[in-house]
């Protein structure tokens, strides 16, 4: 049976363009996933807790802005490369859900309210309330090799604001880190919890 010419000018386009669309697909650059510090799943943000109304017996404190190094402080994920320990890579397909910084914070704030049973003025945005403690971090330290370990070094300061007394401390970690970008993520969220420790122990030293 002969074809009509027309009919197989219409077929050789129909597979040319599915076979353009097949290698556009394929040169398609894979979409970058997003991790947060916060508890809960990797990747999804966690909503603030309502806060209670203002009494007497309510323990405020405000956690100011972690500072990190500005090697760091990138949208991607940044770890060592393990041909040279001297040398950084920066993850494309893996980053944070928002500014390192704000990840830090919110991590260490989400946990010192839920051990302290205390509210954030930083966080809820309460300008009219008056701390009763204000807590500094700055990390000195933040690093992994995928695969294998994480570690951090992390100063931080609790200043009881009416009188100024303070507490000051470093937490130091080495974890093993398995599981490729998710054990990294995992480490460093123990990490969090290790310095949110560290920092609630202050409070309460201030607090007697």
């Amino acid at each position: 049976m002969k074809r009509h010419p027309l009919t197989s000018a219409l077929v050789r386009c129909a597979l040319a363009g599915a076979l353009g669309a097949a290698v556009l697909a394929g040169c398609a650059s894979p979409e970058p996933r997003y991790y947060t510090l916060a508890q809960g799943p990797a990747g999804v943000a966690t909503l603030p807790a309502a806060t209670p109304a203002p009494s007497t017996s309510t323990l405020w404190l405000e956690v100011a802005p972690v500072r990190v190094p500005e090697r760091l402080n990138r949208p991607q994920l940044v770890v060592r490369d393990g041909r040279n320990d001297a040398s950084l890579r920066l993850l494309d397909l893996a980053r944070w859900s928002s500014p390192l910084p704000d990840e830090l914070r919110d991590a260490l704030s989400q946990r010192l309210q839920a051990t302290l049973g205390a509210v954030d003025t930083y966080q809820q945005g309460l300008s009219d309330v008056q701390p009763l403690y204000r807590v500094t971090t700055e990390v000195l330290r933040l690093d992994a090799d995928v695969g294998q370990r994480a570690g951090a070094t992390i100063n931080w300061t609790v200043r009881r604001l009416p009188d100024g007394k303070v507490v000051s401390g470093s937490t130091q970690a080495e974890l093993s880190a398995p599981g490729e970008i998710d054990g990294v993520v995992a480490a460093y969220r123990e990490i969090v919890a290790s310095t949110a420790k560290d920092i609630a122990a202050g409070v309460e030293a201030l607090r007697r």
